[in-house]
């Protein structure tokens, strides 16, 4: 039995070295040995007709939200001889302080969208790209109008002059996109940026301009495709990347792109409140509207390997020669909790921190206050690990007592076990009995930390998905504590301080378990080379004070500490 426990245990250890083998390979640019990822399928090639939609049943009258610079009218526009001249296509930049946009003059649509205040992790003189609609990736945020032959977001728009870049002095910045009339509709869509903001004011008008009531609905879309993100797949860690939607009835539903594809997405269909988004690590996008206006809400396959995420609210009808406005905001910036919190219901729920929000949310408050006093996000996350030993030292302490306790008949165990070893059912009696008159419990030295497990898991989630933590330093070498450590310094450190933590601990009877409770921590360890600093340091940190914790416990209670050191004969 032993033999085959023995076996089973290298087997799970040689693949796990297979899997960090495969990782170490692509984190170095190399392609995978043993499980390759298919290549990415091309954005080059959009679908000529608009597929159903999935979530709502207005969805399906929108027009193909492709990235091709030759796409072909959607198939409600008029017919081409009654149209008006087009006005030429043009790419209108314009900046803020926190933003660089580009607007595509057809359909007035955001097509690029860099964040200056966030650099792109391999080139840091170089801000963060959002949004981009190129060869390589495809993400914009688009809006039109349906129920008719109405301006799209593929409708060609004159746009008007006026200043491109927030200048000193000037809060707002405003773009402004006029269509021609088709049938019988004008739409104009100005674009509103303000300094410091992320989030973009949208205004659209629509006229009336024909001698007939019309009734057309506004749609906001967000497509991308269903790729991860650069850089994200040569992490241990998974993220979220995809759509989401939030309503006050059904609070924040992901939905997974491949959901999607399978018309397995279920969402919410209709609401008066909420948002839509596309979440990825850090970052998110995300259009509002006004609470109490009442909107469809949808997700669909637009094309191969593209995706959207939207919502469409009727604008009632319209009488001839009137007009009617519809005011939204499109958020597209980092995923900043206090931030987000202040800008609609729930859409700080897009830094996703699982069924541990309850846990997580506050611990990201006293992580926030810890760094408004320490300044560093470094420090933070120490003296947030130090605050949280002393708020668990008396389970702590419990659970370090119970093991000194274990440790001090430790030896008896031993002994006894080597003596009954062919007798297991007069051994286990011998064991009972042993623990009974010493008063001691094999789980007291547990229990105590399983309760703490879902505070420390928590806390990780915080660490993971803060952006504050992107490029953030702490000392010395440490530059970004979103990054692996690129000396793998503190992972050193990690594995060297949970080797000593196992040392410290009494060794398992068994010596099968006792072998594995080495394993373990060097295979956990050998996967935190690859983290990133940030959760590292906390991990570190939380070992070094436990370390010291169990160290003072053993010596108060006459247990001088000793190397339980391991046996692999």
């Amino acid at each position: 039995m032993n033999d085959i426990r023995r076996t089973i245990l290298w087997v799970i250890f040689g693949f796990s070295m297979v899997l960090l083998w495969d990782k170490w390979q692509i984190h170095n640019g190399n392609k995978a040995t043993f499980f390759p990822s298919p290549p990415a399928q091309s954005q080059s090639q959009p679908a000529a007709a608009a597929p159903a939609a999935s979530g709502t049943s207005g969805a399906s009258e929108l027009p193909v939200a492709t990235a091709s610079t030759t796409a072909q009218p959607p198939t409600d526009a008029p017919a081409a001889d009654a149209a008006p001249a087009a006005a030429p296509r043009e790419r209108v930049e314009v900046s803020t302080d926190v933003l660089r946009l580009a607007f595509d003059s057809e359909g007035g649509s955001l097509v690029h969208g860099e964040l200056l205040q966030h650099p792109e992790m391999r080139d840091k003189s170089q801000p963060f790209v959002l949004l981009d609609e190129s060869a390589r990736r495809v993400y914009v945020a688009q809006t039109g109008l349906i129920g008719g032959s109405f301006p799209t977001h593929k409708t060609p728009m004159a746009v008007a002059p006026g200043p491109r870049t927030l200048q000193d002095g000037q809060d707002t910045l405003e773009v402004r996109f006029e269509s021609p009339d088709l049938g019988g509709v004008k739409l104009v869509k100005t674009w509103t940026l303000r300094r410091g903001a992320y989030d973009i004011g949208v205004r659209h008008e629509v006229v009336n301009t024909g001698t007939a009531p019309v009734a057309p609905q506004l749609y906001l879309q967000l497509v991308r495709d269903g790729n991860k993100p650069e850089g994200e797949a040569t992490t241990f860690y998974s993220t979220f990347t995809g759509p989401a939607v939030y309503t006050e009835a059904k609070k924040y539903q992901k939905v997974d792109f491949k959901d999607i594809e399978n018309g397995k997405a279920d969402i919410e269909k209709t609401s008066a409140d909420g948002y839509v988004a596309m979440v990825q690590h850090y970052f998110a996008t995300a259009w509002l509207l006004a609470e109490g206006v009442q909107r469809e809400l949808f997700v669909r396959k637009v094309d191969t390997n593209l995706y959207a995420v939207g919502m469409i609210t009727p604008l009632g009808e319209i009488a001839p020669g009137q007009a009617k406005g519809v005011d939204a905001r499109l958020f597209a910036g980092p995923q900043v909790e206090t931030l987000l919190e202040q800008l609609a219901p729930g859409l700080e729920l897009v830094k996703d921190y699982g069924w541990l929000t309850i846990l997580a949310k506050p611990l990201y408050w006293l992580l926030d206050q810890l760094h408004k006093v320490l300044g560093n996000w470094g420090w933070s996350i120490v003296a947030l690990v130090v605050l949280l030993k002393i708020a668990f030292y008396w389970l702590n302490a419990k659970a370090y007592s119970s093991m000194a306790k274990m440790k001090a008949i430790n030896p008896r165990i031993q002994e006894m076990r080597e003596r009954l070893k062919d007798k297991p059912q007069q051994m286990q009696m011998e064991m009972m009995r042993i623990y009974r008159e010493e008063k001691v419990n094999p789980m007291g030295g547990c229990l105590p930390i399983m309760v703490q497990i879902p505070v420390f898991i928590a806390l990780y989630w915080v660490l993971l998905s803060s952006v504050e933590m992107r490029n953030a330093p702490w000392i010395g070498w440490i530059h970004d504590l979103s990054s692996p450590d690129p000396y793998f310094i503190l992972p050193i450190l990690m594995a060297l301080s949970s080797l000593l933590q196992t040392a410290l601990n009494p060794a398992p009877p068994d010596p099968m378990q006792a072998k594995l409770m080495w394993v373990m921590p060097l295979v956990f360890s050998i996967m935190f080379f690859f983290f990133p600093a940030g959760l590292v340091l906390y991990w570190l940190t939380n070992n070094l004070l436990s370390i010291a914790q169990q160290w003072i416990i053993n010596r108060r209670m006459g247990v001088p500490p000793q190397f339980n050191l391991p046996k692999f004969r």
